[in-house]
């Protein structure tokens, strides 16, 4: 008899609840992970994504071989290579962390009905349904989300599970290498695997000048290393939710000075947004393909192909979008400042359908999460739950002189800014001729004149939800 570890979005030993389920049912543990042909066929589902899972793999097979065991990976439709594995390995059940996307949640009610499959927790710290209103129902409001969520037992370092010393092999049978494109790169800033997650997660959180207690002050600066930068790790389960919750509520704990507490507690709540977005996506499953907010379906998108095309690239003509939309394109991650920021340009400037953008942030992000997501488009978009206000509309100039006052970040994405100097970088157009030859920079061919004038695309975004508003 053999009990199927069924991997999917926990890809590490360390305080893995599934894998602790599977090794508590006594029979040998078979470490299982299915390329899923209908996720792999979503055009949600970009390659920067797929290299940087495909890499973790190969991290995670080295550490089960380390333990005796290894990974079997095979392709297909998952109830139909579950019930293969399960005749193939005489297997006793099925253990596999719970996830709350509506295609996990249908595709696991499928399986349940004809394999013997028990989830467990792990992706959120507390289950959907648990952190509510009093007078029952979900909260659609992060602030008294987090009260409660807070109110509640907090995690205590003696509740993580260690990782197996030995796993031992299964069973010998037929797998599937792990694909060999497309491939992560090795310089990336993010290296894969789970060492790399919880070595990132000790240098932010641990020491007297832990950048974790810096946290507050520089995450909003898009030049500094100010985040964590765990979300990949998170969204992949490399890092336990759960792990990373107890760090930052040790830091907090440990924290030199007032200042210092603050920036744990920042963090925390950032860590409590991932929650809250799961929640919002169990209880509202129809976000993913409507605005939460009814009264905002109506909105009349100008939804212009040339636009958007400018806007992928990053050459809209306003420094600080196409500064983050460059870093996407080539690195698979953005920072979260700059998220908001192009969320912004896009829905509110170019009045674009908040969808478009959610699709190709899944199509590019290596973090690409369906319940974040979702989430931080609907919030910049105004559609959302606790979304921000219709009328707040970043003003990219004024953000780009706010969060990279000295032009690092735009200088090291949109190389052709360099020669300006700092007065006229953040809005290049306002540049006088004489600036620009002697700065060896001419807009309008060296770099584009700005694609849409902020001032009058606002004006016309004002006046695009106010008529959605009145139905």
């Amino acid at each position: 008899m053999t009990t199927i570890w069924w991997i999917r979005r926990d890809l590490r030993l360390h305080d893995n609840q599934a894998l602790s389920a599977a090794l508590q049912a006594g029979t040998p543990v078979a470490p299982v992970f299915i390329l899923d042909s209908n996720l792999l066929a979503s055009d949600y589902v970009g390659e920067k994504r797929l290299a940087f899972l495909f890499a973790s793999l190969r991290e995670l097979d080295a550490d089960l071989a380390r333990l005796g065991s290894g990974l079997i990976v095979r392709r297909g439709d998952p109830k139909q290579v579950l019930g293969e594995l399960f005749t193939e390995l005489d297997a006793a059940g099925i253990y596999a962390e719970e996830d709350y996307s509506p295609y996990a949640r249908q595709r696991d009610a499928a399986i349940e009905r004809s394999l013997p499959l028990h989830l467990q927790q792990g992706l959120t710290m507390f289950p959907p349904g648990t952190v509510e209103k009093k007078s029952g129902g979900p909260y659609t409001v992060y602030t008294p989300f987090r009260k409660s969520w807070e109110a509640l037992a907090p995690p205590a370092r003696s509740s993580l599970l260690p990782a197996p010393s030995r796993l031992g092999s299964a069973a010998d049978i037929k797998a599937e290498s792990i694909p060999d494109t497309p491939q992560w790169p090795e310089e990336s800033d993010f290296p894969a695997g789970e060492r790399a997650a919880r070595n990132r997660l000790m240098e932010f959180t641990h020491g007297d000048d832990a950048p974790v207690y810096a946290y507050k002050d520089l995450r909003n600066q898009v030049a500094r290393d100010g985040t964590s930068m765990l979300s990949p790790y998170l969204r992949f389960g490399m890092l336990s939710l759960r792990e990373a919750i107890i760090h930052a509520l040790e830091a907090r704990q440990a924290a030199p000075n007032t200042k210092a507490r603050q920036g744990a507690q920042t963090w925390l709540q950032e860590l409590i947004w991932r929650d809250f977005f799961i929640n919002i996506l169990f209880h509202f499953p129809d976000v993913m393909k409507h605005s939460f907010r009814e009264d905002y379906r109506l909105i009349r998108w100008r939804n212009d192909n040339e636009d958007f095309r400018a806007w992928t690239e990053g050459q809209t003509g306003h420094p600080i979008v196409d500064a983050a939309m460059r870093q996407l394109l080539e690195t698979g991650w953005m920072h979260n400042r700059a998220r908001m920021v192009v969320a912004s340009f896009l829905v509110k400037d170019l009045l674009i359908d908040w969808r478009w953008g959610e699709r190709w942030f899944m199509q590019q992000l290596i973090d690409g999460d369906p319940a974040s997501n979702n989430g931080g488009w609907q919030w910049s978009a105004g559609t959302g739950t606790d979304a921000a206000p219709y009328f707040r509309i970043f003003n990219p100039a004024l953000q780009g002189k706010k969060h990279d006052p000295q032009g690092i970040y735009i200088r090291r994405w949109v190389p052709e800014l360099r020669g300006l100097p700092d007065t006229y970088l953040h809005a290049p157009w306002e540049t006088p001729p004489a600036v620009q030859k002697e700065s060896s920079v001419k807009i309008g061919v060296d770099y584009p004149e700005p694609i849409v004038e902020h001032s009058l695309a606002r004006e016309r975004t004002l006046d695009a939800y106010s008529r959605a508003r009145k139905g």
